[in-house]
Parts: structure tokens; sequence; C-alpha cells
């Protein structure tokens, strides 16, 4: 006797049954999701994190505020040729003299990170860079890449983005948490050293 194939086993589950699983799977899916964020909220290193200024006209969109970091201009080293767009990389962080993330090195594998230095986790979107300095002003030299981490957009609760709107980003400062996996999520949005927003864990 011919076995039966998947369709026809699936034709014989009652419709309920099988929208009843879709919507567990989805369901499942989900909490999945929030959980692998609360773990990183919850676990994750805290890093402090400078924002730069950007185009005031792509600064808040709808909920969305976009933010941008000097984090996320690297410097390649020599071998900053090979790097691709859309390759997954780590990026070594270190505390300046205020506690603030810089940069140190970034590398296709985990590195050997060492006593205060925390690594993120980011993709390439840029193999060519500009910095953008901490007064704003730009620098086009060297080699460096634009690096990605997920941390460039951060919903607030609707009609309460105006104070960011509105901030100098000089004054803007975002706590964000990684895990030891290099996963980040933003934990913190502060104005002047006081917290405006928090992220809750769920």
């Amino acid at each position: 006797m011919r076995g039966l194939s998947a369709d026809a086993v699936a034709l014989k589950i009652p419709p309920l049954w099988r929208a009843a699983a879709v919507a567990l799977l989805l369901i499942l899916g989900l909490i999945a999701l929030v959980e692998q964020r609360a773990r990183i909220l919850r676990g994750g290193a805290e890093v402090r994190l400078r924002t730069v200024p950007i185009d005031p006209r792509a600064l808040f969109r709808g909920d969305y505020v976009v933010l941008a970091y000097p984090i996320s201009t690297v410097e390649a080293g020599s071998g900053g040729e090979d790097f691709r767009r859309g390759e997954r990389v780590f990026v070594t962080l270190l505390r300046d003299g205020e506690g603030f993330a810089r940069p140190a090195a970034v590398s296709r594998e985990w590195p050997k990170a060492n006593g205060d230095a925390v690594v993120i986790a980011g993709r390439v979107n840029s193999t060519s860079a500009c910095a953008v300095k901490d007064d704003g002003t730009t620098d086009c030299g060297g080699r460096r890449l634009r690096v990605a981490y997920g941390l460039e957009s951060y919903f607030v609760p609707q009609g309460q983005g105006k104070a960011i709107e509105t901030t100098d980003r000089s004054r803007v400062e975002v706590v964000a948490a990684v895990s030891g996996s290099g996963e980040a999520a933003i934990k913190r949005l502060l104005i002047d050293g006081k917290p405006l927003y928090a992220e809750p864990p769920y």
C-alpha cells in the first residue's frame, strides 16, 4: 500500500485544527522574538553611546526616532578593501574617558576581547564612509566602514517624540544592552544625562 503524501494527510485534518496550528506557530514565533529581545535587555552588557547630528528631515518618522552614532563608522584597517557590503562583522568597543563606547577594531570572526571591551555584531552598509565628529563636522579621509547594529531607529510612545525631534543630537545619549553573542538592543534613551524613555523587558 502506497504511503499517503503530506498534502493528503493535511487534507484529512479539519480546517479549524489547521488554522489553530498555524495560529499557534505564529504565536510561538512571536514569543520567541520577544523573549530573545528581553534576554538581551536583562542580561546584556550596558554600553553608553553618543549620537551624532543627522539630516533633520530624517530625524523623526511617525513614532520612530532615527539615530546615528560615532560607532557606526569604523576604521577598516589594512584589510578594509576585503570587506563587502551586507557582510556580518564584529566590532570591538572600548570605553573612552567619559565612559562612552568607541570602536577599536572590526573583524569577520569573533575577536578576543579583554577586560572592559564589549563585542557588538553588525552589518556593513558601506565600505567607504565619512566619519562624523562629535562637533558635527565630517572627515572623509582614510578607509572606513559604515556599520549598522540594529540600533538606528527607536520606537517611542505615540505623540511623545516632540522632545527628541527638537533636541540637539549632542544632548542625546543611548544606553544599549549587548548580549554575549553581540546582539544589541536599545535599553534607555537619555537627554542631558536624564532618562527620557526606558525600554521595558517585555
